[in-house]
């Protein structure tokens, strides 16, 4: 994106900066605890600028995801769920890797003129899998690194079909000052085509997504699909062009919500349903300079580039038939951190001995029981901009993003990249998820204490560097 069987986790807990383990030195040794049939399969959905406002069942009732609803119904729906950042590098390095992104350098955006990315020191989730006899497979966009040693099968996946980054990083870019390459399409390391057609994206993610599943049903496996889609440029099969009647918004969701149905689908067909953790969620808010082409935060503050409510807090649902409750909805705060660490543990995987997570068990909450969750940080370029600790979310002072004049129809709009400023601010989020009410002066003891935190915070991600 531009400028996502039993638990028993031990949580880990905030940690330095820690990043010299040697993969295959500290878990070469990683046994298979359980014989295939008891090894859950993971699936993680993951969808580009997709706002919290973007499904019908967090409220948008003229989008229509009646998949997506299903899967709610079968499961957990979350309401206060953070992706690990509010861009798309930093939020999926934080998701695959349970750790900040800063502690990976990857606090930016990379391109396809960027020489950083992903290290071989850095854990993925994918890597803890396959050293568990996992079949591991990446369907969609990548965008954590495009030079070789940063591509998907340096980091633990079997298999990867894609993008190495945004699928606006290409010639087409309707805004001048982008001279971008052809955007190149991967199978595993080759490169089998350029500039893909954006419309067909969706649906051969999808034929991908469901021939692993066909592949790897007698072996245990993860199966992650970041999505190309909603983010701009906008791409839809004929098969759904102009079906939803709202325009191509939300004819790109109604496709993702097809491939969802897909994906859920094969899984039955298989066999593998009741034995399958699946995933749904979002890498970042919306991004509002594009207008109808950028989707809607449900009313929260700000979008995507923002650590505001609007770009961070996005859709999660979590299914697991037995295991997770059906139909039900949970207010309690959670964030992409803790999806490796949990899901390291669901599997019996190990992690070597000095890669400590950030992320916590989170299983007793997915489980539908109640459960404490540690403070969780707002990170932006590696500055500490807010922190949320239960219900209260203190904000640091700090200029932010703001869209003066929204776009349309797939042209940006105006986005002044520091034209909002903050100081210090205290929220209660459960009774104003909208930011809107400054309680600081209020409550003088809470802000103190919070601000101090980010202060401390700050300070260990300083000694963060490679």
């Amino acid at each position: 994106m531009n400028n996502l069987s039993v638990l028993c986790l031990a949580v880990a807990g905030l940690s330095a900066c820690n990043g010299s383990n040697s993969k295959s030195s500290e878990t070469a040794n990683a046994s298979s605890r359980s014989n295939a049939a008891e090894k859950p399969n993971i699936v993680i959905m993951l969808t580009d600028d997709q706002g919290y406002g973007d499904m019908n069942c967090y409220g948008n009732l003229r989008l229509q995801t009646p998949n997506l609803d299903k899967l709610a119904a079968e499961g957990v729906r979350f309401t206060n769920f953070y992706a690990g950042a509010a861009a798309s590098t930093p939020s999926r390095a934080a998701l695959l890797t349970g750790r900040y992104a800063e502690r990976a350098g990857l606090q930016g955006v990379v391109d396809y003129l960027s020489e950083n990315g992903l290290e071989s020191d850095e854990f993925t989730l994918a890597d803890y899998l396959k050293q568990n006899n996992y079949a591991t497979g990446i369907f969609g966009k990548w965008h954590l690194g495009c030079l070789p040693e940063h591509l998907p099968l340096r980091h633990g996946f079997n298999e990867f079909f894609g993008l190495p980054y945004s699928n606006d990083m290409w010639p087409f870019h309707p805004q001048p000052g982008h001279p971008y390459r052809a955007l190149p399409l991967y199978d595993n390391e080759r490169v089998v085509e350029y500039n893909p057609t954006v419309n067909q994206m969706t649906t051969r993610i999808t034929k991908r997504a469901t021939e692993f599943i066909n592949k790897h049903k007698d072996e245990p496996f993860l199966l992650y699909v970041p999505y190309t889609q909603p983010h701009v440029p906008l791409g839809v099969s004929d098969k759904f062009k102009g079906k939803s009647g709202e325009g191509l918004y939300a004819d790109v969701i109604m496709e993702i919500d097809w491939s969802v149905g897909e994906i859920m689908k094969t899984l039955k067909e298989n066999g593998l349903d009741d034995n399958t953790l699946v995933l749904f969620t979002s890498d970042n808010g919306p991004w509002l300079s594009y207008g109808n082409h950028g989707g809607s935060t449900g009313g929260l503050r700000e979008g995507k580039g923002t650590t505001f409510e609007g770009g961070q807090r996005v859709p999660f649902i979590a299914r697991m038939p037995g295991r997770i409750p059906e139909g039900k909805v949970s207010d309690q705060f959670l964030s992409a951190l803790d999806i490796t660490p949990t899901l390291v543990e669901l599997t019996g995987s190990q992690m070597p001995r000095m890669n400590k997570f950030d992320g916590e068990n989170v299983w007793k909450t997915l489980a539908g029981q109640p459960q404490n969750h540690q403070p969780f940080f707002f990170l932006y370029d590696g500055q500490v901009e807010a922190v949320r600790d239960e219900k209260w979310k203190c904000v640091a002072p700090h200029e932010y993003r703001i869209v003066t004049e929204p776009g349309k129809d797939g042209l940006p709009g105006v986005q002044l990249a520091n034209g909002g400023k903050t100081g210090l601010a205290l929220f209660d989020l459960e009774k104003d998820p909208q930011e809107s009410i400054d309680l600081a002066d209020e409550y003088p003891e809470i802000t103190k204490k919070m601000a101090a935190m980010m202060k401390d915070f700050q300070e260990e991600m300083a000694v963060c560097t490679r």
